[in-house]
């Protein structure tokens, strides 16, 4: 009973901490790229990373790795938004072995409880003597307290650990299709400016050709 108590302590800490870590990185994806898109189309990477900085989450992470390193080529942006991606999934996976562990080894610790309630029940029957009713029930009643505890600890713990890897599968889209689309946030938005820039250069020479002209 005591070993399944501490995994059922365990199970309850560790459960716990997923879930306010899943409840802290809940962002909406959607306003944060959309906020980001218009500072960097105005050109004001600080106040965009700035606003990366403050969001939580791993996709704000993400988002404002690429802002720092924004005058990069967009195949060097991919491969340092895909790094930091990576450097995510250990935080995200975080303690849900052990979530999967307690899972596996509490029935097997309720199954030990079983068998040990067998052995007593057997040994109050050695010598060719019949045990008595009392014995006979304390072993019965050990073998299923056991084993039902064990089952009531490994159930939710289960059930808690196939939440956990859904949302984590999930977040780790939102990170992948993230980074994509900073990455090409800030690159048509460098494309752009450079061919607002270059208008610009034509329209003066064009502007200065005329003039020219005039004077002959």
């Amino acid at each position: 009973m005591w070993p399944l108590l501490v995994l059922a302590v365990v199970g309850m800490f560790l459960t716990v901490e997923r879930v306010l870590f899943f409840q802290r990185v809940r962002i909406s994806v959607g306003d944060l790229l959309l906020g980001l898109a218009n500072l960097v189309r105005s050109d004001k990477y600080d106040e965009a990373m700035h606003e990366a900085a403050r969001a939580p989450g791993p996709v704000a992470r993400v988002a404002h790795t690429a802002l720092m390193r924004h005058k990069m080529e967009r195949k060097d942006l991919k491969d340092i938004v895909q790094e930091a991606g990576f450097l995510e999934v250990p935080r995200i996976e975080k303690n849900l072995r052990g979530i999967y562990a307690i899972a596996l080894l509490s029935p097997l610790v309720g199954l030990l409880g079983t068998v040990s309630g067998l052995i007593k029940t057997f040994i109050g029957m050695k010598g060719g003597t019949i045990a008595s009713t009392q014995q006979i029930y304390e072993g019965f009643y050990e073998s299923l307290v056991t084993t039902g505890i064990g089952l009531a600890v490994a159930i939710p713990m289960y059930i808690f650990y196939l939440h956990f890897v859904g949302r984590a599968k999930r977040l780790l889209h939102r990170i992948e299709r993230s980074g994509i689309e900073i990455v090409n946030i800030i690159c048509d938005a460098r494309e752009g400016l450079t061919t607002h820039l270059v208008v610009g250069e034509k329209t003066e020479t064009n502007k200065e050709v005329k003039k020219d002209k005039k004077k002959v």
